[in-house]
């Protein structure tokens, strides 16, 4: 190699050691303490710092994190292209529309019960610099990586507020059969079966106040603290019993008492569309974490165009590892599964020893 090669070979190293240090510069925060890849990320450290300490009780994975979680998507998914189409305001998507708009999206069948978490955040909006938009997304996020086995999910702002409510009848009612389930979904943001069946492992850390009014914050799993495949276990097992009343509409028979099991839930984990995708999320961290990162980020920016939206990912928390190893509860094994996997058998697993497992509220 001649010396005139070698001296050309060290120009373009070197150049692309200045491209990868401009590409990798971070931007000095005006608090004096943090950094960012981008400016615009700078005004979230203060947004996350107080939510974890004042919402998140100190960084828990607790009822706010379930319901702020919650939030995100009944903001997202309230967008129709097809009613656009039509000439009719379709809703703008993940725009803030259902905190801005609280006295008519609150109202909504579907939407009961979630100006709870509306309220509770917006002294938060109120005193720091962002729109409601972008903070809905963002506490959703920072609330999830307090939760064990959970994602690093993405995080974007930029998002322009809202300026009329989301109509009717775009978020989907755990009564609404599967087809229309599909249906919503593909027409919100064309998403394809196996992602409305990656967004449900929302329902990991989720419980219901609202589908029996009697036994409100009861869990949809028996580890409600745990972003783990319980969830997608325990929705496969025989129904035996309702936690509290029985005859609500949207709900039918779970198999544990103080666990309340989701009519869509139960349909879309045995219809043979799903099954399948369902069950391959037992004793699948991997997938769990990988899938539910993708729809969400899927989720998160409807409405809007992502390019332009400014990536601040880096400002959420990793999660801790899981603490939980996939089983049946106690008292349960696989002879209680309803097998619905028409081409896959479903998968061997312990049962925790002990007396039958019963689930506290949250």
């Amino acid at each position: 190699m001649s010396l005139k090669t070698i001296a050309s070979l060290v120009c373009v190293l070197a150049a692309v050691r200045i491209v990868n240090g401009a590409l990798t510069r971070r931007v000095a925060c005006p608090d004096g303490v943090n950094t960012a890849t981008n400016a615009a990320c700078c005004a979230l450290f203060a947004v996350r710092d107080d939510i974890q300490q004042n919402l998140f009780d100190g960084g828990e994975c607790g009822e706010e994190v379930h319901e702020s979680l919650r939030l995100t998507f009944h903001d997202a998914i309230g967008i129709s292209p097809s009613v656009s189409a039509r000439g009719q305001f379709g809703g703008g998507g993940a725009d803030g529309s259902i905190a801005i708009f609280e006295d008519i999206e609150t109202n909504f069948h579907a939407n009961l019960g979630v100006d709870e978490i509306i309220d509770e955040q917006r002294p938060f909006i109120a005193r720091h610099n962002i729109s409601v938009a972008d903070f809905i997304q963002f506490a959703g996020a920072i609330g999830v990586s307090n939760c064990p086995g959970a994602p690093q999910l993405d995080v974007f702002v930029g998002r322009i507020d809202a300026i009329q409510p989301a109509p009717d009848k775009t978020v989907p009612e755990p009564f609404d059969t599967v087809d229309s389930i599909l249906e919503r979904f593909s027409d919100a943001g064309g998403f394809t079966p196996e992602e409305v069946i990656a967004l449900l492992v929302s329902h990991t850390v989720a419980a219901a106040d609202h589908v029996d009014p009697s036994i409100p914050g009861t869990p949809f799993d028996s580890t409600p603290e745990e972003f783990d495949t319980q969830f997608f276990i325990e929705t496969q097992l025989r129904g035996t019993l309702f936690p509290g009343t029985g005859g609500n509409q949207g709900e039918v028979e779970s198999p544990l008492r103080g666990e309340i099991r989701l009519q869509s839930d139960s349909e879309l984990a045995r219809d043979s569309r799903t099954a399948c995708e369902w069950q391959s999320f037992v004793n699948n961290q991997a997938k769990l974490q990988s899938a539910f990162k993708a729809a969400f980020r899927k989720m998160t920016v409807l409405g809007h165009d992502e390019s332009q939206l400014v990536d601040c990912s880096e400002l959420v928390p990793t999660p801790p590892p899981p603490s939980s190893v996939a089983h049946f509860p106690a008292g349960l094994s696989h002879a209680d599964i309803e097998q619905a996997c028409a081409s896959t058998p479903f998968p061997t697993l312990p049962t925790d020893p002990g007396p039958v497992t019963s689930v506290a509220p949250v």
